[in-house]
């Protein structure tokens, strides 16, 4: 980012700076602040704005865990909802997959904006400096030991952080990964010629727990909000317009993609939200540059459907802060080159699950008979047999931190 000539008002030095206050930097700013390292975060949008984006959310047990155990508060544990399986039903017949039973793990309904509004709480409860609603944030001299970040506060002054690290957690529109110079960045990704169609409907749950479908008339995704308001997804053309679905056709296509031998339906209601939600994989090399590293979806972004992402994010974090504790002592800056490995290592992973969940799950707009029948025999495969089943609770919940190293 070029610099600014405009004056600035206060200059304040500071060891780190977050860019981006959303989950993965705050998490980040909460685990250097629990080690005594003070950190600025910033965001371009407002606290207000962040909470009232609503986005689902399925935690690993580790990552609910984590939360908990580092101070951030036990309401994921009170108001989410443990999931010990979810289902799948393919051709109509549904499937349970069973974690427990499978591989002994459960995962977390709690939505990425509670996940959000609670560390923001632990930030404010503990003296941490966050600063919401900026505008013109600028990351200066990002490639050299003395980095520098200007912005301008709500009240429209004008403000300088020196620090000795930046973090970019700036989501995946991110500005702070294109400081890293062109010749030395390469980036990876597959786009999708589908999307998702997503509503909030105001309606009882349909099922205690995720229910995935493959049907000959698309996917579908069925999800809980709260016991009043459901979130759900059907496959649509990534050109699809929300305007175009009217609330009968979005039920009907629900349903048609539920029904079954079995005489499952939706409860309904009325839809509060619509939204057509592209997605695509993505990931960028290097995650770090000179004194900037590149956390959460600033890196890397992955389809919706393996319920990675937020994970991925706190993954990453939880990596970086004692990699940044090192590099902030004795170590110095050699201690970075443990961050990218560690969080590279399980960003693949996840990259592979999300793109095989999704191909697995989703029917491609220009299928051959061959590859459609295909599909149905991986299908079989995954829902028919112990071990299909146990891959997929295992990558669906996660891999133990252990398994990184």
């Amino acid at each position: 980012m070029p610099g600014s000539v405009q004056a600035v008002d206060t200059v304040t030095e500071v060891p780190v700076v977050v860019v981006g206050a959303g989950p993965a930097g705050l998490m980040l700013a909460h685990l250097l602040g629990r080690a005594g390292v003070e950190c600025v975060a910033l965001d371009l949008r407002t606290r207000a704005e962040i909470r009232t984006t609503h986005r689902a959310g399925i935690l690993e047990a580790d990552a609910a865990r984590a939360l908990v155990e580092t101070g951030v508060g036990d309401r994921v544990l009170r108001e989410g909802q443990e999931h010990t399986g979810t289902e799948l039903r393919v051709g109509g017949r549904p499937y349970r997959i069973d974690f427990a039973d499978l591989v002994g793990a459960s995962v977390w309904l709690y939505p990425q904006t509670e996940v959000f509004e609670d560390l923001a709480a632990a930030r404010e409860r503990d003296g941490g400096t966050v600063h919401f609603g900026v505008r013109d944030t600028e990351v200066l001299d990002a490639g050299t030991a003395a980095p520098r970040v200007r912005y301008t506060a709500a009240d429209g002054t004008r403000h300088e952080l020196r620090a000795r690290y930046v973090v970019g957690a700036d989501g995946s529109r991110s500005t702070c990964r294109e400081l890293v110079p062109e010749r030395l960045r390469v980036r990876h990704g597959a786009e999708y010629p589908f999307a998702w169609f997503g509503i909030l409907a105001q309606a009882p749950p349909s099922a205690e727990e995720l229910v995935y479908a493959h049907s000959p008339h698309g996917f579908a995704l069925i999800s809980r909000r709260t016991e009043t308001v459901q979130r759900m997804y059907f496959q649509c053309a990534p050109d699809g317009r929300p305007e175009d679905w009217p609330d009968d056709r979005i039920w009907a296509t629900l349903q048609a993609r539920m029904a079954g031998e079995d005489g499952f339906r939706l409860r309904e209601g009325p839809i509060l939200e619509r939204a057509v939600l592209r997605f695509r994989s993505f990931v960028q090399e290097p995650m770090r540059w000179g004194s900037l590293l590149l956390a959460g979806d600033a890196a890397h972004t992955v389809p919706p459907t393996g319920a990675r992402g937020l994970n991925l994010a706190l993954h990453d974090v939880a990596v970086l802060a004692p990699v940044l504790l090192r590099a902030l002592g004795r170590e110095g800056e050699a201690a970075l080159a443990d961050y990218q490995p560690a969080a590279l290592r399980r960003v693949w992973r996840a990259q592979h699950f999300s793109s095989w969940m999704t191909r697995l799950l989703h029917t491609p707009p220009d299928a051959t008979p061959f590859e459609l029948r295909r599909q149905l025999g991986e299908l079989d495969c995954v829902v028919g047999t112990r071990a299909g089943r146990r891959y997929l609770a295992e990558q669906y919940t996660g891999w133990p931190s252990a398994t990184d190293r």
